[in-house]
């Protein structure tokens, strides 16, 4: 991929195959704690596709409300909406304004780091099968490290070799860290895996 208008195309299909991977789930995966601290599958849907249900008008109206502090207002927009019928879920990711839809000030890269991880917020717990990419991985693990992306979640990269154990990707030098792709990036994102994912010195 070499230009955004591919990496907005990878970040709309990441849309799409999650809501297909969701669409005639058992109910108890909507119900399943995810990555996201204190968020379940639903929660973590619901936050993603916040795009889809409100204008940047009510965006902002929203964000005054809670003292424009974002993660008050996620945690709370992910509360109420988390509680809405999955089908207007699924709908939401699968909605036209999710495949173009960028964060402020991020890019068609921020919408790719966005969809990935909170999918992987989501398929990681519930233990499915599907797998990002490789080449929309390899995106992500760049933004996140070349990139700098890492330091927005407080994690230190610098003096470590990262290697991805499924792909030709590796970053750094220094003490190694082994592991998937995914789980590297979400270990770059200060996600807390399941024991064993991961081989060598913590982050």
């Amino acid at each position: 991929m070499t230009d955004d208008t591919q990496v907005q195309a990878a970040a709309a299909a990441e849309f799409r195959a999650l809501a297909d991977l969701l669409d005639g789930a058992p109910a108890a995966w909507w119900d399943t704690p995810s990555l996201c601290e204190g968020w379940r599958v639903r929660e973590v849907v619901a936050h993603m596709t916040m795009a889809a249900r409100y204008s940047r008008e009510a965006f902002m109206a929203l964000l005054a409300e809670h003292g424009f502090d974002f993660t008050r207002l996620s945690d709370a927009v992910a509360e109420r909406d988390g509680a809405l019928p999955t089908g207007e879920l699924l709908g939401c990711l699968r909605s036209d304004v999710m495949g173009r839809w960028q964060p402020p000030g991020g890019g068609a890269h921020g919408a790719l780091n966005h969809v990935v991880i909170h999918g992987l917020d989501v398929t990681v717990p519930l233990g499915t099968e599907r797998r990002v990419p490789g080449e929309t991985l390899g995106i992500l693990l760049d933004d996140l490290t070349a990139g700098g992306g890492h330091a927005h979640f407080g994690v230190a990269v610098e003096g470590r070799l990262l290697r991805a154990t499924d792909l030709d990707w590796s970053y750094g030098s220094g003490p190694e860290l082994r592991g998937t792709g995914e789980d590297l990036a979400l270990a770059m994102c200060g996600r807390r895996l399941p024991a064993g994912r991961l081989e060598g010195e913590p982050l």
